[in-house]
């Protein structure tokens, strides 16, 4: 058990530091030289995990679709404003989300792998076909249309975000975008029941930290 876990950590730090240098140099100036300086550790415990560069690059990408931190909320629709407001905490915090978005727009890598956008906008479609379901969007409400051009914008804020001279935090552009969508999919009932504040993200995640470390504790008594 403890050396799956050790390689399951060596492996994600790999992903990390190739992430860091994709985010710093773009797939195709990357080098498996610039990795393994980042990283610290051996060309042969690269190889062990990864066969290449471009092994390295479909593994930061396995990594783009995420929920981290997602819980059950009374509304389906605010379920789909948590993954935005989530990915937009957690993108500039976190190598591996960014460099993903790095590889998506790099021409050649997009060419090699393709992109983790259609599996965006597929969960975030059956998010929003949950919510029409339970009567949260409005009767002309096409998820699917809606989960595309959202996941365009959304990409679209962050490339603009990071691109001009006074970066506005991303949180902030996120839930300024949130704003204008909602009101016209949403029923007025839900739309005054949702929180798409900047901040929610943050205190999402904490939450989800709190729980993991009671259980852990709570795992731990049960042991001893």
């Amino acid at each position: 058990m403890a050396r799956q876990e050790r390689a399951i950590r060596t492996r994600r730090a790999f992903l990390e530091a190739a992430a860091e240098v994709f985010n710093e140099h773009g797939y195709d100036a990357a080098t498996i030289a610039a990795i393994l300086e980042k990283v610290r550790l051996t060309r042969g415990a690269l190889y062990f995990h990864f066969n290449s560069k471009e092994d390295l690059a479909r593994g930061v990408l396995d990594e783009a679709v995420t929920s981290d931190g997602l819980t059950p909320q009374l509304f389906k629709l605010q379920e789909w404003v948590d993954i935005g407001l989530l990915l937009a905490y957690r993108l500039p915090r976190e190598p591996l989300l960014s460099a993903s978005i790095r590889l998506s727009v790099d021409p050649k890598a997009r060419e090699l792998f393709g992109t983790r956008w259609p599996d965006w906008i597929t969960l975030s479609s059956s998010l929003l076909a949950e919510a029409k379901e339970r009567g949260e969007l409005l009767p002309h409400a096409d998820p699917v249309s809606i989960a595309r051009l959202f996941v365009g914008s959304w990409t679209g804020v962050q490339l603009v975000a990071e691109s001009v001279p006074e970066q506005p935090d991303l949180s902030d552009e996120i839930s300024s975008l949130l704003d204008l969508v909602l009101p016209s999919v949403a029923v007025p009932g839900v739309l005054a029941k949702l929180d798409t504040s900047a901040g929610r993200a943050e205190r999402l995640l904490a939450a989800a930290e709190a729980r993991s470390e009671a259980e852990a504790e709570a795992q731990a008594e049960a042991v001893v």
